[in-house]
């Protein structure tokens, strides 16, 4: 099977897993008809959709079948159906801000931060525990920008201009009472059953050696490869530390978790020597989400 995933895919291979999404969500809310699930699971659909598109812009996969197939699989195996409204917007805001982010036109990036920042702020709106991911946007600036002080004022503005309208808005409308919920760094949402966590170890361990890996041929990388695999590393921290913060037992969270591992794993097995260990280590993948999902459901 990987050496079927490891052809390279072209734009049309995209729909077929974009098809395949749309009856995974059809399946889950087939019987569900709730107004607010429905905008919930549109919102998913096209958060995830999206981030089918965000692969080819990171272009750390080589066009390959593969993170595709993972990334599937991992949305199939955290998608519970009915979806929290604020995880459905985070999938969304996180592709949109990938695209823009991993743009090839710099001046198109460089122009972008007041719409980063405006997506940073609807993000935090609906789900506060995504906060981390304004410090990601802060450290991608410091890393690519030569104008840091200009594209951070821009940023604020961006998230200062949102803010405004939001508090405007509840104020005319009669909603005039703080939410302790928009300062989430107290009541943090530790998991402490770690039963069907466990499935996933070996996923886990396997993507804490794809990392030690990267670091230990790290001066074999281009540039560019380098970059890119920062880039994503960060995007996948600041995501890891929203999961540990606030999951609890709301397992989709883990759902934010699921474009970056794809493609850090997806990387691993490609540079893995022996043919044997790539076929092993894509079906130790498969069984560990699928053991997850299997026991989610008992």
């Amino acid at each position: 099977m990987f050496r079927l995933l490891s052809k390279e895919s072209n734009i049309f291979s995209v729909p077929v897993y974009i098809g395949f999404l749309l009856l995974i969500v059809i399946a889950f809310n087939i019987f569900n008809f709730s107004t607010l699930y429905t905008f919930s699971t549109l919102l998913t659909f096209a958060g995830i959709a999206l981030g089918y598109f965000c692969f080819n812009t990171i272009g750390l996969t080589y066009h390959t079948h593969l993170p595709l197939f993972l990334y599937t699989f991992f949305i199939f195996s955290f998608y519970p159906g009915n979806l929290d409204i604020g995880i459905a917007v985070a999938l969304l805001t996180n592709s949109f801000l990938i695209l823009i982010l991993t743009s090839t036109n710099d001046d198109f990036r460089r122009k972008s931060y007041l719409i980063v920042g405006a997506i940073l702020a609807v993000n935090y709106i609906f789900l506060p525990a995504t906060w981390p991911m304004a410090i990601f946007v802060i450290l991608h600036i410091m890393a690519t920008s030569n104008r840091i002080g200009l594209h951070i004022f821009r940023l604020i503005f961006g998230i200062f201009l949102i803010i405004l309208s939001y508090f405007s808005v509840m104020y005319f409308i009669g909603w005039r009472s703080w939410n302790d919920a928009y300062f989430p760094f107290t009541g943090f949402r530790f998991h402490t059953g770690y039963k069907q966590l466990m499935y996933l170890l070996p996923a886990a361990l396997m993507m804490v050696y794809a990392v030690f890996d990267h670091f230990k041929h790290y001066n074999k990388k281009s540039p560019i490869s380098k970059f890119k695999y920062s880039f994503l590393l960060i995007f996948f921290i600041a995501q890891l530390i929203t999961v540990f913060l606030y999951m609890g037992s709301s397992f989709e969270f883990l759902l934010l978790l699921a474009l970056p591992a794809s493609i850090i794993l997806s990387r691993f097995l490609r540079f893995t020597k022996r043919y044997w260990q790539k076929e092993l280590g894509l079906w130790v993948i498969i069984g560990c989400v699928v053991a997850f999902k299997l026991l989610s459901f008992l």
